[in-house]
């Protein structure tokens, strides 16, 4: 095992728990029901991505929506519902995090969109406390504040660089191949967290307290 000095972590899937199915299901119990079909049309047409790099704002993510939605639907709702898939962040990741970041200097870097990091932001603090869970971190990266999004190389490029860090001292741990390949492309070590496998950052990455 290399000696890592940095770890990069991904939010969602390797902390925040997440059931994309419960999105699925809220949106069809709001009249939605071919939701998957939608999602995987609009994923086609850079919908979310665009959402995720904060270039496309919530009034026209709501409003892409609810074309397909009963005109009695509000943003509230459709919110909710797109937030059905955050689960929570348990407290023993967070107490693992805190042991890391006395070793490593630690990283949080998400593709997220600006509806989830209300929300999360929201859950961490009812559970920790204000601003402790982002504490955790030496500093966080959302998409949607930066106007970039893994995989591409630009934003791997940017935390390195805004932070110091040797890239081959830094690990990057994330639960999508996609952005475990960016990271690669950029000369990062990166290891895949395979969450459907029922693997965990506490368990997996033990022996690196």
């Amino acid at each position: 095992m290399p000696a890592y000095h940095n770890i990069i972590f991904d939010l969602g899937g390797v902390i925040i728990r997440l059931d994309y199915q419960r999105t699925a299901k809220a949106f069809m119990d709001l009249g939605l029901q071919q939701f998957n079909e939608i999602y995987s049309k609009a994923r086609q047409s850079h919908l979310f991505d665009d959402f995720e790099k904060g270039t496309l704002p919530p009034e026209t993510f709501r409003a892409t929506l609810r074309r397909h939605l009963p005109e009695t639907v509000s943003d509230e709702q459709i919110d909710g519902a797109w937030n059905a898939m955050l689960l929570g962040i348990p407290p023993h990741r967070v107490d693992w995090l805190r042991k890391a970041g006395q070793k490593y200097r630690i990283f949080l870097l998400s593709n997220t969109n600006v509806i989830h990091v209300s929300a999360f932001t929201r859950m961490a603090d009812e559970l920790f406390g204000p601003g402790v869970f982002e504490g955790v971190f030496e500093k966080h990266y959302y998409s949607c504040r930066m106007g970039m999004r893994k995989p591409d190389a630009e934003i791997f490029e940017t935390v390195l660089k805004e932070n110091q860090l040797d890239r081959s001292k830094t690990l990057f741990i994330d639960d999508c191949i996609q952005h475990i390949e960016g990271a690669v492309r950029v000369g990062l070590p990166a290891e895949l967290l395979n969450v459907e496998a029922g693997e965990c950052i506490e368990e997996k990455y033990m022996h690196l307290l």
